[in-house]
Formats: structure tokens, sequence, C-alpha cells
């Protein structure tokens, strides 16, 4: 795959310095860059179909991406090329060249197998709750008026106005749901550690493990987002209680998959049960704290 990438990038050069400058060049070279444009791109998509399915989801799935964004990125020099007077190097034609070659070093960091892939997927998905997190506590610690900062204007009315700030009652309930979301991170946090040091890619049941770690593991970062925008003035507790339900759900399959797979030896029992009962104990506070909206 590295060798394809590397050929498509080469080819990408030549095309792009034959259409850099007066005069057109001839037919029959013109032909020749086309075939090797063409064969380059064959080679890159017949390589990545060799991959085994066999060798995981998620690591086929990230050459997929990595795969479309050669061709793609190949199909826009080319557009470029066609569509500019032959006069000087276009700027479009400069930035689509360097975003062949941009897609085609991509390859170096590609992911050598499976477990490494789900490391990757884990790790992108943590950096996303941290986020969600961060922003989140920022907003509280803002005070009562997490709209502070927006100035008075007589479109969103006095800053007395109760859809602007939380109530005692919505406090309650923010503490428990920011219990959940660090909850997530914490999960994240350590399904990585042991995807890192226990996750293997050697067998069928490995690899089909780390891929159904990795896919309900894709689930957190979405439903921290939707708790998290829920959680915003005017609340609707009720919406906040089914969201942060989702997100419980979402967190107990991922604990419990860890639990039941390879990367899960009995010395880190220990706090799957813990962040399994952090979550229940979450979720019961805002069960009671919203009872009263059913």
């Amino acid at each position: 795959l590295g060798q394809t990438f590397k050929v498509t990038s080469q080819e990408a050069t030549k095309l792009s310095l034959a259409f850099s400058k007066p005069p057109l060049t001839s037919a029959e070279d013109c032909q020749k860059l086309s075939e090797d444009v063409q064969n380059a791109i064959l080679a890159v998509a017949t390589v990545y179909c060799w991959l085994p399915k066999g060798q995981g989801t998620t690591l086929r799935k990230m050459v997929r991406d990595a795969t479309i964004e050669v061709v793609e990125g190949m199909i826009q020099l080319t557009e470029a090329i066609l569509s500019a007077p032959l006069e000087s190097l276009s700027q479009e034609q400069l930035v689509s060249t360097g975003g062949v070659w941009e897609a085609c070093e991509q390859v170096s960091s590609l992911p050598r197998d499976n477990q490494a892939a789900v490391a990757s997927i884990l790790a992108a998905c943590l950096g996303v709750v941290k986020d969600a997190l961060e922003e989140m506590e920022h907003a509280v610690v803002e005070g009562q008026d997490p709209y502070s900062d927006i100035m008075e204007d007589e479109e969103l009315g006095f800053r007395g106005n109760r859809d602007t700030y939380w109530s005692e009652a919505d406090r309650k309930l923010l503490s428990s749901c920011m219990g959940l979301m660090k909850a997530s991170k914490a999960c994240l946090k350590k399904v990585l550690g042991v995807v890192k040091a226990y996750g293997k890619a050697d067998s069928p049941e490995q690899i089909a493990q780390l891929d159904d770690l990795a896919d309900i593991a894709n689930e957190i970062s979405p439903s921290v987002d939707e708790l998290a925008l829920s959680m915003y003035p005017p609340m609707n507790q009720l919406a906040v209680r089914l969201n942060a339900a989702k997100l419980a759900s979402v967190l107990k399959k991922v604990l419990e998959i860890t639990r039941t797979s390879h990367v899960c030896p009995p010395s880190e029992e220990g706090w799957v049960q813990f962040l399994t009962g952090a979550v229940d104990h979450n979720m019961n506070k805002i069960k009671n704290f919203t009872q009263g909206q059913l």
C-alpha cells in the first residue's frame, strides 16, 4: 500500500508539472500521462481490496478512507487542470497537487493492525468527550447565567429572563449529568489503556472483539454531545433524563463488552465494576431528580 501511494504521489507531480506552463503537452504524452495516473489509482484500489476482511472492519475502514482520499484528490487535480487556462500554474492546481501529496503521505501513519486501529478510534472519541466535558464545566463555573458573555439586546431580552439561566432544581440535575459525562471520559481512558496494554489481533476472535469495542465506543461521543446540548437552559428535564439514560446504556454496553473480551484480564475487572457502579449511581440520581416530570 505504501508503494502504491508513493507512485500515485509521483504521478500527481508529473501530471501537474506537464500542465504548469505552455506549450501544451502533445496528444501522445497526454495519453501516456493519463494511463500512468489511471494505473497508479487502480493499483491503490487493488491493494486496498487485497486487505482481508478478517483483519478487522475497523482497520479496513481506516485504510478505505485513506484510499478514497487519494482517489478523490487525483480527481480534483485532474478537474483543476482541465478547467484552468494554460498560461500559468493556477492556485487551484497547486492546492490540488498538495492535496494529493498530503493524502498519499497518510499511509505512513495508518495503523498496521486492528489493535492499533481500534486504539486510534478510542483516542479520537476520548478527545471529543474531553472537549465536551471541559465546555460544560466552563459553563457551570460561569455561574447562574451561562449566557452572561452575550450582551443584552432587545431580541434576547433582559438578563433576568428565565430561559438564560439554571434554576436550583436544574443545578441539582446538572451535577449528576456531569458525573455521567466524567464517567464517559474515565471509561474511554481506561478502555484505551487496556486495548493498548492487552489488545491483540492474532486470532479472528480477538479481532472481532476489538471491532465490537470500536463500534460501541463510537456511540459514546454523540451521546455525550446530545446530553450536553440538552443541559443548557432553558432545560427540559425530561429530555435530559432521556439523553442521560441513552448515554448510561451505551457506557454499560462498553463496560460489559470490555469485561468479557481478551483485553480485560482479572486484574482489570475492579475498575470495570467501579465505573459500572458510578454510571448506575449517577443515573439513579437523575431518575430521582426528574421523577416529577414523568
